[in-house]
């Protein structure tokens, strides 16, 4: 997997209408919830500490309830459902980085680093869009991704790194 450009995805981000932009954070947020799933299976096949799991497991579960949740929105606004061809921010290409045990700390490095960059991503669409509603959606975006971060750094930190 190639890693994401950033500034492209801000860029197209940028020209997006509020539907749309909807429609992205939909799927960012269900491809979200299956990394980080993937990310628990994987290091509870490794043998890695419970809380390590659960951490990852929680972020799944938050991004899944985000997807359902934000999918209802949308469909009740627009009677349709949501699509976008652009790739979300948050989930840079770890997992296949994540083979053995002694990794844990390299791949929560790479996750704290991912939810960092969309964080301030977000930020910056945020005070880039003039409509106040779709700065409103940056900000939260912005806000989901701090307090996953800050779930991560906080098992990081758990964890001796």
């Amino acid at each position: 997997m190639k890693m994401i450009d950033v500034e492209e995805i801000i860029e197209r981000l940028s020209k997006l209408g509020y539907e749309e932009a909807l429609a992205y954070w939909v799927k960012s947020e269900r491809e979200e919830a299956q990394f980080y799933r993937q990310l628990a299976e994987r290091a509870r096949n490794l043998g890695l500490p419970e809380s390590l799991v659960r951490t990852f497991e929680k972020l799944s579960q938050d991004s899944e309830r985000h997807s359902l949740e934000l999918t209802r929105i949308f469909r009740e606004t627009y009677s349709r459902e949501p699509e976008s061809d652009i790739p979300p921010l948050e989930v840079m290409p770890v997992l296949e980085r994540f083979e053995r045990a002694d990794q844990a700390e390299e791949v929560l490095e790479a996750a704290m680093k991912s939810e960092l960059i969309a964080m301030n991503a977000y930020r910056t669409l945020a005070e880039k869009v003039s409509d106040p509603k779709l700065r409103e959606l940056y900000l939260k975006l912005a806000n989901v991704e701090k307090t996953h971060y800050e779930a991560l750094k906080k098992e990081y930190e758990r964890l001796g790194g």
